[in-house]
């Protein structure tokens, strides 16, 4: 059974996340605060979720130094590029839009079975302006130009949509394609 934690950053969609993983076959999965210390931390793969601040992240940035696969979903990929040396602004969108992504990378382990193209439901108030060195851009919009990155290295993705939602075509292939990162 592959392990998978869902660090909860106190986003409003972060019990569907641990939904979706939990209802999946051959995965077990649990929800952390993200204050749990990084010592604690056992998993094969983390999820860190969305959230309404950077200021309220907990140890997020500590679990970046783990060596297990990690996905951030909104706040998640932005606390990534942030901290690795990426760029994230204020968007020109502002708040949740429906949303059509464009693949860029066809080939990319968690968002290349979703190409050309997908539908998602997504928040744009802050968004990744920026990918840190290692990453690729893997998704774009007509609002974001990084809907989606990936460093395929170290096993570090984000989106900036929440593929957990219904809104989200494809939001349960994101989390399959995930697991499998992590097996």
């Amino acid at each position: 059974m592959t392990h998978i934690l869902v660090v909860d950053n106190h986003g409003q969609f972060t019990h569907l996340e641990h939904r979706l993983l939990r209802d999946m076959d051959g995965v077990t999965v649990d929800l952390t605060d993200n204050t749990t210390p990084p010592a604690d931390i056992d998993a094969d793969g983390l999820v860190l979720s969305g959230g309404p601040t950077m200021e309220d992240i907990g140890h997020c940035r500590e679990y970046l130094t783990l060596d297990v696969p990690i996905l951030g979903v909104c706040l998640g990929h932005q606390l990534i590029a942030d901290e690795l040396g990426g760029r994230i602004e204020a968007g020109d969108y502002g708040g949740y839009a429906d949303v059509t992504v464009s693949i860029s990378d066809a080939d990319d382990p968690l968002v290349g079975s979703l190409a050309p193209d997908t539908r998602v439901w997504a928040s744009h108030a802050d968004e990744v302006v920026a990918v840190p060195d290692g990453f690729t851009i893997t998704a774009e919009s007509d609002i974001c130009g990084v809907e989606a990155m990936g460093d395929t290295d170290r096993d570090l993705y984000g989106v900036q949509w929440h593929p957990e939602v219904a809104h989200t075509e494809e939001g349960e292939a994101v989390f399959e394609n995930f697991v499998a990162i992590c097996e």
